[in-house]
């Protein structure tokens, strides 16, 4: 996972407040919008707060809202599908 969003970087196609990410390690801050490529489509995120520790994905997903112009878009729909089933 690290290294495709490193990849993500490099290929210039992640952006913080409508700017173009040029390094990884680019600062995000609560209240920061950030847009990024996910299965074909867009997902732009609003940075909600920022944790105090890494946690299980529902602390995660307490701390960023999906900004989508669809009604009702959760990053649910973006998430990759389990292989099994």
């Amino acid at each position: 996972a690290l290294a495709l969003a490193q990849a993500i970087v490099a290929e210039g196609r992640l952006r913080i407040d409508g700017r173009r990410v040029a390094k990884a390690s680019e600062e995000v801050r609560a209240g920061s919008v950030v847009a990024m490529p996910l299965r074909g489509e867009v997902v732009v995120l609003r940075v909600l707060a920022l944790p105090a520790r890494r946690g299980p994905s529902a602390e995660a997903r307490a701390c960023y809202e999906v900004i989508d112009e669809r009604e009702g878009a959760t990053f649910a729909q973006y998430r990759p599908r389990s292989r099994t089933g």
